[in-house]
């Protein structure tokens, strides 16, 4: 890598922003952070700001803008606020990647904007292909933009296709932790609580990518993701327990020979990846010691009762704009159980009843996916008011 790359963090006081502002601090001679955004943490946004001293940043909630303007004067730093400001933040001329760390659907635009302006793309959020994958893919085909993905599963299956990129995959394997709930029935997730929910056994991330852990949605959303990132088919998809996190994902080659990535639970390390490709930079990341390392183990899903992995099957299958009505009413339903207004299996019965009464778009545009994405919030919501 020659030159410093500029960075653009959309999202960098969530999980993985954060992350990626550590990997980034370990290299100040390859990097430079221009465009910092967070959605409503302005404290920590202000603290990002005064360290990295971007040329911009953006708080989406506009309560917090006077604020963060009148602290980030003296330092000249560009302040704006507004959903619509993170699609113009993105276009800048000192910007090389732009990594998208935004939650659920309001990562879609901005990220169409990067493309559209020829910005690599370091992809953590992984609804911008679930919701609108047909066409963010072919709007990067188009511009030539690489879309790097950020996830570590995602990332484990393009580290095995680097240099194999001319063999054709037969199959992958997604692993899984099983969540909180690994193993469970579906009597005994009747009175799963909100608390019990959030205490996922090998990762730390925020609330709502949490719950889809707890659901396995987040697991659904990634085969979804997988079918766009890497061109496969659904039956070319599986999803396999692993309780250790240690391999993160398998690609399977029409020869049946199968290459793994394994490593510690640590996103830093796939967020590097994807900063620094095609290069791996030295890292003081914790090393994996086998001989600490007892077994590794393997399970069958149990998707009669995770039934949101099944419902992703089922949208791919649909295909058009059924995965954005479900990631739609998946995000309703996520807020209203983390509000305690519904209990942990009615975000099963959300999301399935959402997908199969709105309206599906066979051949959508932009602007249907926004126009479905309304709709199947509206019908979840009022879903949820019956409900609570």
């Amino acid at each position: 890598m020659s030159g410093k790359k500029g960075i653009a963090i959309l999202g960098s006081t969530g999980s993985i922003g954060t992350q990626a502002l550590e990997v980034v601090s370990a290299f100040p001679d390859s990097f430079d952070i221009q465009v910092l955004t967070a959605n409503t943490n302005a404290d920590l946004l202000i603290e990002q700001a005064k360290k990295f001293k971007p040329n911009q940043v953006v708080i989406a909630d506009e309560n917090d803008y006077t604020r963060i303007k009148n602290e980030l004067w003296p330092l000249d730093i560009h302040v704006y606020c507004g959903h619509d400001s993170l699609s113009q933040v993105v276009e800048g001329n000192d910007i090389d990647i732009v990594l998208s760390a935004l939650v659920g659907y309001s990562g879609l635009e901005p990220t169409l904007s990067a493309i559209e302006a020829g910005k690599t793309i370091a992809l953590a959020n992984k609804e911008t292909l679930v919701v609108a994958g047909e066409l963010v893919t072919q709007r990067a085909y188009e511009k030539g933009v690489n879309i790097y993905p950020v996830d570590s599963e995602h990332s484990a299956i393009f580290q095995c296709l680097t240099g194999e990129f001319h063999n054709p995959i037969e199959k992958i394997y997604l692993t899984a932790s099983g969540g909180p709930f690994r193993g469970r029935t579906a009597s005994e997730l009747q009175a799963v609580t909100r608390e019990q929910a959030l205490k996922h056994p090998n990762w730390e991330m925020g609330h709502k990518i949490t719950i889809d852990s707890a659901t396995l949605m987040n697991k659904g959303f990634e085969v979804i993701e997988a079918k766009w990132l890497f061109n496969l088919k659904p039956n070319q998809i599986d999803v396999v327990v692993h309780p250790q996190s240690i391999i993160h994902s398998i690609v399977q080659f029409e020869d049946g020979s199968m290459k793994a990535q394994m490593g510690l639970p640590d996103m830093k390390l796939p967020i590097q990846y994807a900063l620094t490709y095609p290069d791996r930079f030295e890292s003081d990341f914790p090393r994996l010691d086998f001989n600490k390392l007892s077994q590794l183990t393997f399970e069958q899903v149990d998707r009669n009762v995770f039934k949101n992995l099944d419902l992703a099957y089922q949208a791919m299958d649909r295909a058009g704009t059924a995965a954005c009505s479900l990631n739609a009413a998946n995000e309703i339903a996520v807020d209203a159980f983390l509000n305690d207004r519904i209990k942990f299996l009615q975000i099963f019965e959300i999301n399935e009843r959402t997908m199969r009464e709105v309206r599906s778009i066979d051949k959508p545009t932009l602007a249907d996916y926004i126009a479905v994405n309304n709709e199947s919030r509206n019908f979840a919501q009022e879903l949820v008011n019956q409900i609570s």
